[in-house]
């Protein structure tokens, strides 16, 4: 760390009150320094860091930190505050704050010399000397490792007995057998109770593994930043294994450096698993099968003992569990929030299975459409291109690309059931999902059987997990026993109880879609405009995209099939477009960044790419939305009205060629795009505090390619 922190950067007497006035302190520090070029946004990245998970450690720490946009150079600064800060430790306020900032593409080398610092908070002398040293320079010269804390403690702490003779000590630095207790992270009083292994293992050496070998941890540490926390967890861990004396932790740091994965060698022989991560634990399934404890990255640093006495009992017990603490769970809880609702859950492991179908359908239905527009539309009787090619005939190259893009669509079903079940199951659900999914399309289930053998898979492998196995099975587990069984129970129920009925009712559906005309059709396509511009890419989006590939994932789809995708498509272009044309006729009702993600939002609605909006709506929802959804309604009522046909799944205005009836189309998305021009105009208009002369004091809104989660009206 020899240029991450000079004394420049040290604060001894830090007289902040507050944590947002200490991060502010140190920040300003480093702007002197040119380390910071923007105090307010890196702040800003500096409360966000904190309103995830407070950074106050037992022992007397704070660590607020962050990686920033706005950070030039990795840089960590220091302060010591005689009154105490409160960061949000359990055991009250911190005295000694350390300010991590690291850049936002800071590169591997420069986090694991950050990770350094990490380990050594844990480490009772180093700040027991930062405690007791008396110069900025001496405090610098601390955290580099430039002068061991080892030699460095003692000499601090005479200093100050010879400065303050008589002090008592147990506030400040003089008693480093209390500092040491309290950097430590553990009280001694809780340690007799958290540390020894469960009753009745030490003459019967269970606790001990197996043969009287130690007890064998492996661990998995990871937070939001991955710059503190991850390592202070491991070293907590590590030092309470070797502390427990028959006990060793070997751990998997998965931190913003990357990480180096254990030996699998490794995993097999350990006894139990750690999971202390408040981000998803990447490849979770290479410890399948062990008892597990599963729990937030802080617990990792102040009860390592007592995390290393609940898994030798789970040990002891026989008992394996899948999903043990409150970040564990399946992909789709572990994105989430704690506590969410089952609804929440639903629609989430819904959007999986949609989210890896688009890819599938944007393929294939666009090879399909090219292959209809340079064979024309007799083009799905051509003979396979395995019996039939002519390398120099165009229609070979057009029954070529129709082939493939059938083959693309072929995989709508399974992917859709099979993701569903992935993120309800993690990667044990793949296989019962892809089968449940492939019975559906086999028995022209469709859409709705795939979303049935989704939902029914996952639960099959969470009904299956919950099982109490056998120590001699958990290691076939997840690679024979789980697929096996899942998939014979998911295609019995799919082929024999509700595979069946529900092809009856995905027929009628078809049916009376395929019966809809004048008012009906209109209103169906009022309804799928709404739909589509609600929330911009969002679930609601999504489904309404979903229902209308569904239609047309089939070698001869129906007239009203395709009629929905042409609605869906002409409303999804809508929002931007209409965006685009309003920066364009009232630029002064705009930021300048509006302006400018207004000509994008030209080429992102033309395209049929409705997050082209999102920036628009991110800035001013109640205006944005509402006027977006209006157009789309518009649009969706217009393209049903005058009957046009899409083929394509997308392209926008690039398959216009393919599109029944284009002129009226076009037409259709035409005066959408007005209408939500104009209602924006108006809406904007009407504010009190118009943006004439005073643009850019309006926050920048974030530029079309920036990811965004679904905005809700």
């Amino acid at each position: 760390m020899s240029e991450m922190i000079t004394a420049d950067l040290v604060d001894l007497d830090l007289s902040a009150d507050t944590k947002e006035a200490a991060a502010r302190a140190l920040a300003e520090r480093m702007v002197s320094l040119g380390r910071v070029t923007d105090l307010d946004g890196f702040l800003a990245d500096v409360a966000a860091r904190e309103a995830q998970m407070p950074t106050g450690l037992d022992g007397g720490i704070g660590i607020p930190h962050c990686r920033s946009e706005h950070v030039t150079e990795p840089t960590l600064a220091f302060g010591r505050s005689a009154a105490g800060i409160d960061f949000g430790a359990p055991d009250g306020p911190a005295d000694l704050i350390f300010l991590i900032a690291a850049p936002a593409g800071a590169d591997d080398a420069h986090l694991t010399i950050l990770s350094s610092l990490a380990r050594q908070l844990m480490n009772a002398e180093f700040t027991s000397a930062l405690r007791s040293v008396g110069d900025a320079a001496g405090a610098a010269a601390l955290i580099r490792g430039d002068e061991p804390a080892a030699a460095a403690a003692p000499a601090a702490a005479a200093a100050t007995a010879a400065a303050e003779p008589g002090a008592d000590g147990s506030e400040g630095s003089g008693d480093s057998s209390a500092d040491s207790e309290a950097a430590s992270g553990t009280a001694p009083a809780a340690a007799p109770e958290a540390a020894p292994a469960p009753a009745g293992t030490d003459d019967e050496g269970a606790a001990e593994g197996k043969g009287g070998r130690p007890f064998r941890i492996v661990a998995v540490t990871s937070c939001p930043t991955g710059i503190a926390h991850t390592y202070m967890a491991a070293e907590s861990l590590e030092n309470a294994g070797r502390d427990a004396g028959d006990v060793e932790v070997v751990v998997e740091t998965q931190g913003s450096a990357g990480f180096s994965r254990l030996d699998p060698a490794v995993i097999a022989a350990a006894d139990g698993v750690i999971f202390a991560h408040d981000m998803p634990v990447r490849e979770k399934d290479r410890f399948a099968g062990k008892p597990t404890v599963d729990v937030g990255v802080k617990a990792g640093i102040n009860k390592p003992a007592e995390l290393i006495a609940q898994v030798r009992g789970k040990a002891e017990r026989g008992e394996v569990t899948a999903a043990a603490g409150p970040r564990g769970g399946t992909p789709v809880e572990r994105a989430g929030e704690p506590g969410e609702g089952y609804g929440t859950k639903l629609r989430k492991w819904l959007m999986s299975g949609v989210s890896y179908m688009v890819p599938f359908v944007a393929a294939g239905g666009l090879l399909i459409a090219l292959g209809f527009a340079i064979g024309g539309y007799q083009i799905n009787e051509a003979k396979p291109v395995t019996e039939v090619f002519n390398w120099g005939q165009v229609d070979s190259w057009a029954a070529l690309l129709f082939q493939i893009g059938g083959v693309a669509f072929g995989f709508l079903i399974p992917v859709l059931a099979g993701y569903i079940a992935y993120g309800m199951a993690d990667r044990p659900g793949l296989v019962p999902g892809f089968v449940g999914g492939m019975i559906s399309a086999n028995i022209a289930a469709g859409f709705l059987g795939g979303l049935a053998a989704g939902l029914l898979a996952g639960g099959v492998v969470l009904a299956i997990q919950r099982i109490k196995i056998p120590p001699v099975l958990r290691g076939i587990m997840p690679v024979v026993v789980i697929p096996l069984v899942s998939s014979i129970v998911v295609g019995f129920l799919m082929f024999i109880v509700i595979g069946k009925p529900i092809a009856e009712a995905q027929k009628a559906m078809t049916d009376w879609l395929s019966g809809l005309s004048g008012t009906n059709a209109v209103l169906l396509g009022v309804l799928l405009g709404l739909m589509m511009c609600f929330d911009l890419g969002g679930p609601v989006n999504k489904v309404a995209y979903a229902f209308a590939t569904g239609g047309i994932a089939v070698q001869d789809p129906t007239g009203s099939a395709m009629k929905i995708m042409a609605t869906v498509m002409a409303a999804g272009m809508v929002p931007p477009l209409g965006m685009a044309l309003a920066t364009t006729i009232r630029k002064k009702l705009f930021t300048t960044a509006e302006r400018e993600n207004g000509k994008a939002a030209w080429v992102l609605g033309a395209s049929f790419i409705s997050e082209g909006a999102i920036p628009f709506a991110a800035a001013d929802p109640l205006r944005v939305i509402p006027a977006s959804m209006a157009g789309g309604a518009v649009t969706g009522a217009l393209t049903m009205a005058f009957g046009s046909t899409l083929r394509a799944p997308h392209g926008g205005i690039w398959v216009t060629f393919l599109i029944g009836k284009p002129f009226l189309y076009l037409l259709a998305i035409a005066i959408g795009t007005a209408v939500t021009a104009g209602l924006v105009i108006v809406l904007k208009g009407m504010r009190k505090t118009p943006l004439d002369g005073n643009e850019d004091k309006t926050p920048e809104a974030p530029t079309p390619t920036q990811k965004k989660e679904p905005i809700a009206a």
